[in-house]
C-alpha cells in the first residue's frame, strides 16, 4: 500500500497509509473503533477504492495483477433463511477457481472434508446454516476463506461471536496457515493476537507501524 488516502464520500478515514505486506507475514491491525481498520482491509481487497494512492501486488518478487485472497467479514452479510449446508457453503470457498457451470472434483471434495475437520465441524456438515449458532456460522465462514489455500487471509475480528473453547483452537490454527499464507488479522484484543504476529500495525486514521 503506498500513500493511501481512504474516505466515505467527503469524510477521510485513513490518510497516507503507506503499509507492506510479504510473503508469509502475519500482520496485527489494532487501533480503536472507528479508526480505519476495516477500511485497510477493504482497500486491499477491492472493495473500497482509495482516494488517493495505490495498492501494489508482486508474486515471486514480479508484478501481479490481483492475489487470490480469502475473506472473513467481522459481519456476515449470508441469508440464514437460505436452505444450503455448511457443507456447500464451505465447497463455496472454491468457487472462484471454477468456471460456470463446472462441478466439484474428488479432491475438492477431500479438501472440503479437511477444511470442515479443522473447523470442528463434521456433525455439522449436514445441518442447513440457519440452524446454527454465530459461532459456528463463524466458523463455517472462516472454512470457506481458507479452503480455496489463499495466497492472503484477510480476518476482520474472526473470534466474533466463537466460543472459548474453539478461540484458543484459532488461534492454534492460524498459527499453522501462516506458514503458507499472508495473513492480516483485525483484533481488538492486542493481547491475543500479539503471541501469533509476526509485526503491529496501529491505525488510527495513519498507521504506526512496529516490526519488532
Amino acid at each position: 500500500m503506498e500513500h493511501i488516502t481512504a474516505s466515505y464520500q467527503t469524510k477521510a478515514v485513513l490518510r497516507d497509509v503507506s503499509l507492506t505486506l510479504w510473503e508469509n507475514d502475519f500482520l496485527g491491525i489494532v487501533g480503536p473503533n472507528g479508526g480505519g481498520k476495516t477500511t485497510l482491509l477493504k482497500v486491499v481487497l477491492g472493495l473500497l477504492k482509495p482516494s488517493k494512492g495505490h495498492v501494489r501486488f508482486y508474486r515471486d518478487g514480479r508484478p501481479a495483477a490481483s492475489l487470490k485472497i480469502g475473506y472473513l467479514p467481522q459481519i456476515n452479510r449470508i441469508d440464514k433463511r437460505f436452505p444450503v449446508s455448511v457443507r456447500e457453503v464451505v465447497a463455496s470457498g472454491l468457487m472462484g477457481e471454477k468456471r460456470p457451470m463446472q462441478r466439484y472434483t474428488a479432491e475438492d471434495r477431500r479438501r472440503t472434508d479437511e477444511v470442515i475437520g479443522q473447523m470442528g465441524l463434521e456433525t455439522l456438515a449436514r445441518r442447513a446454516v440457519g440452524e446454527l449458532s454465530g459461532g459456528e456460522l463463524q466458523r463455517v465462514l472462516l472454512g470457506r476463506a481458507i479452503v480455496a489455500q489463499p495466497e492472503v487471509l484477510a480476518l476482520d475480528e474472526p473470534d466474533t461471536y466463537m466460543d472459548t473453547q474453539f478461540e484458543e483452537r484459532l488461534y492454534t490454527l492460524l498459527g499453522d496457515i501462516g506458514r503458507r499464507t499472508a495473513i492480516m488479522l483485525v483484533s481488538h484484543d492486542r493481547k491475543a493476537i500479539q503471541p501469533l504476529v509476526k509485526h503491529l500495525a496501529y491505525v488510527d486514521g495513519t498507521v504506526r507501524h512496529d516490526r519488532t
